[in-house]
């Protein structure tokens, strides 16, 4: 799509190509909270959970202890007259008067509600009186402060709507109550409570999309929320493949289990898929949807010319267009100032008809991908989509596209340096070993959709060792998702066939009428490494192997001063893939080895600086 999008951070998507996390937060340590005991009424503290619902460490991982600390118990925020007393009122239920406080008048009840906690996490005789006197507070506190603007974004008082939750057994009810009141969407915690609850009740499926939707709204901390989402969807998936086993009976040996084969791009298919997100996109922060044609008094349908230099209004904003980066086969993209503001420039892909499936490709990328990786999948902001038209806002990226760094060794009739190459098939085996470990398929991966990035700083023989990367270290960002494939909308084993229909870039499978699933971004990347190292596309060849077997090559030889074991490596483990199974651990081998031969020789790190930064040069002033 050439430089049209490019990396718009969450939260701070304006004028960052690559944006700094968020420092990790601290774990908090959930194993000290002691269960109240399960003859008392359910209270999120003590969430019981279906025994196949959750991972046996739920204990450690899922309950809400921590979270429900409702107090500082530092000696200097506890006043002496409390902390020299741990008797607790049992002759009435009712906050004390004297406790009060003007400036912050929850905080009567906040030490009420951690009293009674307190009593019911030692398990004393008097525990029954102390879960009384708890809901009592609990509704009380809710019933005088629970819409007040003051605490509408004060975490003590989301920890006492879980607890009202649990009180009147009906979070779906709560949840929608904030949910009215705009309350407390940018907390984590009540994402992850109202996901324990719904899992409590066996509706694991709508937890799951609870899950989702907080980390679509970068609720804080949001680490924590998606660490919690991954440790959920992993015994999710346990617990539907252990229901499958149960239900199915054994095959016999005779028995051959036919895989489901799906045409991923069909219309059929994309109709059916976007019918089954449909609820999904709602809830996703950034998508906004109108029944009417774009009422703009500039048709988004004009050429590129007729619209250059107009302004698209869209949610409020003004978008002035300053030129078209790039035009693919499904829609046109262009570059655009914001609101007047000429260093402030994004990438609008203006598609007809309408077509939202690539927002929900970005917001799923968003929820999966580790923060450090994520910045190489490029954002998006928003979309909105109307009854002619759909316009998705990313950022705009200036350096251009892999291809149009090729092309520029080309012109000059030379091939780009082998360290160069290296560097980039680095960086495009991390983009697949990420993207395929979560389920996701690119569906076009092409030199025209890597974005070129370049580091902040020098690289080092550092940048390439262990496992870890820094986001000042990326190199590319891969763009346009409007082929993308989810594999979790399919049947576990699905298989696909049907071809891309991108000349040059047909894997194997498709070429023979084969079944395949990675393949289709896997033999991309060998297009493209054929591509830097020779300046060509590839062409391949089937070789005859000892015992009848084959395998596929390409035919253009490799050159004797590259270094021919890695790249024969490459490209024959990747060309001759047979299994449709993860290639997660395939890919990152292959990035290791090329690594080490990078970390190997100080000097290739040094060429590989110089490179760079000449081609940035040379890109920038052309």
């Amino acid at each position: 799509m050439g430089a049209g999008f490019g990396l718009r951070g969450p939260g701070g998507y304006r004028g960052r190509c690559c944006p700094t996390p968020d420092p990790p937060r601290p774990v908090p340590n959930r194993s000290k909270f002691k269960l109240v005991p399960s003859s008392s009424p359910l209270f999120t503290a003590r969430i019981s959970i279906h025994p196949r619902s959750l991972p046996p460490e739920s204990d450690r991982l899922l309950r809400l202890p921590q979270e429900m600390v409702l107090l500082d118990r530092s000696p200097a925020a506890v006043p002496a007259a409390a902390s020299s007393s741990s008797t607790l009122q049992r002759s009435s239920p009712r906050v004390l008067p004297e406790a009060s406080s003007p400036s912050d008048p929850i905080l009567p009840y906040l030490r009420s509600i951690n009293k009674a906690m307190d009593e019911l996490r030692t398990g004393s005789k008097f525990e029954a009186a102390a879960l009384d006197r708890l809901k009592t507070y609990v509704m009380e506190c809710i019933d005088k402060y629970g819409d007040d603007y003051q605490y509408s974004t004060d975490p003590r008082l989301l920890k006492i709507w879980i607890l009202y939750a649990d009180a009147i057994g009906d979070f779906d009810k709560v949840y929608k109550q904030l949910e009215e009141k705009r309350m407390f969407l940018e907390h984590a915690l009540l994402y992850d409570a109202y996901a324990l609850f719904l899992s409590s009740k066996g509706k694991v499926l709508d937890a799951g999309k609870v899950y989702e939707v907080g980390i679509s709204r970068k609720a804080e901390p949001l680490d924590q929320l998606k660490k919690m989402h991954t440790i959920f969807l992993k015994y999710l998936e346990k617990i539907v493949e252990e229901a499958d086993a149960d239900a199915q009976p054994k095959p016999s040996k005779m028995q051959k289990k036919e895989p489901i084969l799906v045409d991923p791009w069909s219309e059929s298919t994309m109709n059916n898929l976007l019918q089954k997100i449909n609820v999904d996109l709602k809830k996703f922060t950034g998508y906004h949807k109108s029944n009417k044609v774009y009422p703009g008094k500039v048709p988004l349908t004009s050429s590129q010319n007729a619209l250059r230099n107009k302004v698209i209004e869209l949610g409020g904003r003004k978008y002035q267009i300053k030129g078209s980066p790039g035009t693919g086969a499904f829609a046109k993209v262009y570059k655009a100032s914001v609101d007047g503001n000429t260093e402030d420039l994004v990438a609008l892909k203006i598609q007809k008809p309408p077509f939202p499936w690539e927002f929900y490709m970005y917001r799923q990328l968003d929820m999966r991908i580790s923060d450090i990786e994520r910045p190489s999948f490029g954002y998006t902001h928003e979309v909105h989509v109307y009854a002619d038209v759909s316009v998705l806002v990313c950022n705009y990226l200036p350096y251009g596209s892999l291809l149009d760094v090729i092309n520029s060794h080309l012109v000059l009739e030379r091939h780009m340096d082998e360290v160069l190459c290296m560097y980039y098939t680095i960086e495009m085996l991390r983009m697949l070993e990420t993207l395929h470990s979560v389920g996701i398929i690119h569906g076009d991966f092409k030199p025209d959709n890597m974005l070129v990035c370049y580091p902040s700083g020098e690289i080092t023989d550092e940048t390439f060792k262990g496992e870890t990367r820094s986001e000042r270290n990326q190199g590319l960002c891969l763009v346009d998702w409007g082929r993308g494939i989810d594999l979790n909308l399919f049947p576990a084993g699905t298989e696909f066939h049907g071809d891309c229909r991108t000349s040059g870039f047909s894997c194997v499978e498709m070429q023979e009428e084969r079944a395949w699933t990675f393949q289709a971004d896997i033999y991309g990347l060998c297009v493209i490494a054929h591509m830097m190292l020779h300046g060509t596309q590839m062409s391949i060849e089937k070789v005859p192997r000892p015992g009848g077997s084959y395998m596929y090559q390409p035919k253009s030889p490799f050159k004797r001063y590259w270094n021919v074991e890695l790249w024969k490596s490459l490209f024959s483990t990747l060309l001759n893939t047979t299994s449709n199974g993860s290639d997660a651990a395939v890919l990152r081998s292959l990035r290791m080895s090329f690594q080490e031969y990078l970390c190997s020789n100080r000097q290739l790190v040094d060429k590989l600086n110089q490179q760079l930064a000449k081609q940035k040069t040379s890109l920038c002033l052309s």
